[in-house]
């Protein structure tokens, strides 16, 4: 399992609230939300730092939480390195409210504040404080149009927009 996502579970173990102003979507549809999600933009933090291509694999565990596969390309050691986790709904799993576990007992939260109802294309995901965010989508470029709409939802929110390192899937 890479080294840098046991980091990011030991960062966030235990730590499921919410942080302020973000709150989950509602209607949320799980079985839209599965497949494969690329990682458009992030904050920074040292399990994924170095890394390209990420992507974040959703499918459902026989328990009824979420497999998840979460995959990135380190130039620097010339290699993937893999890691997978699990994910299970806070309460009532119309609400997009999780908790994910990457290693052992520890959990963090995994919220997704803004989504394409429609056709799940683009999220925004937070952890359990603005330290932690993500701007997922369903092809590895999104419009810039809708890029800069879902960056000023979350500056609006307080998420530090002009730290974000966008993520090349070259």
């Amino acid at each position: 399992m890479n080294k840098l996502f046991i980091i990011l579970l030991m960062l966030l173990s235990g730590c499921v609230s919410m942080p302020e102003n973000v709150r989950p979507v509602n209607n949320f549809k799980v079985e839209k939300y599965l497949g494969k999600w690329y990682e458009i933009a992030r904050l920074d933090h040292s399990f994924e730092r170095g890394l390209t291509r990420i992507t974040a694999d959703y499918s459902m565990r026989s328990d009824g939480g979420l497999k998840i596969i979460n995959r990135g390309y380190s130039a620097s050691e010339n290699k993937w390195q893999e890691a997978e986790g699990k994910a299970y709904f806070v309460g009532d799993p119309s609400l997009a409210y999780l908790k994910v576990s990457f290693f052992g007992p520890f959990y963090g939260a995994y919220i997704v504040f803004e989504l394409d109802h429609e056709n799940y294309q683009y999220s925004l995901v937070s952890g359990p404080d603005k330290s932690y965010f993500w701007i997922l989508a369903r092809e590895p470029k999104i419009r810039e149009d809708i890029k800069q709409v879902l960056i000023a939802k979350a500056a609006s929110l307080g998420f530090d927009t002009k730290k974000l390192i966008f993520v090349s899937h070259d």
